[in-house]
């Protein structure tokens, strides 16, 4: 499969990571209502507390992997489109480096980290995208076992 094939997949597969953060988002917001509500309520509840400031804090750590899938999603799609179906390994080599280039200049990546290969590029972009999905599991889990756990769910059904 050619390299630029693999970029574009690559980046499909990163832009994924906006669903999770808008679902996540929604999860941060739940977070800061039971939060406020408890500052409402003449006794504020212990678990509701623990429950808010848990969604917010993982919600906003969630938010931090999101900006960064979303950037490397833009620059895979922007490797992938730069190189077109003639382009061969030397221009691709010369893309790379003027994108290391940038991104060294602009404080982004670290001088020993240029001219790693596209493969684990691939791999460490990916591992990314897993660390704000397990990001969104953590405010998920939580806040289901909590609705779960409620004692309004006996006179529900």
């Amino acid at each position: 499969m050619p390299v630029e094939v693999e970029l574009q997949v690559v980046a499909s597969l990163l832009r994924r990571g906006r669903s999770l953060d808008q679902l996540s988002t929604g999860l941060t917001l739940l977070g800061v209502l039971i939060g406020l509500l408890q500052w409402l309520l003449v006794t504020p509840l212990a678990l509701g507390l623990i429950l808010s400031v848990w969604l917010i804090v993982t919600g906003l750590w969630q938010k931090y992997w999101a900006f960064r899938v979303a950037f490397d999603a833009d620059l895979f799609a922007l490797m992938a489109r730069d190189g077109g179906a003639d382009a061969d390994a030397q221009a691709l080599a010369q893309r790379t480096s003027a994108l290391d280039q940038a991104l060294q200049n602009l404080g982004l990546q670290p001088a020993d980290r240029a001219g790693r290969p596209w493969p684990e590029r691939q791999r460490g972009a990916l591992k990314l995208l897993r660390n704000q999905a397990v990001l969104l599991a953590a405010q998920v889990l939580p806040a289901v076992a909590v609705i779960l756990a409620s004692p309004w769910l006996s006179f529900a059904g």
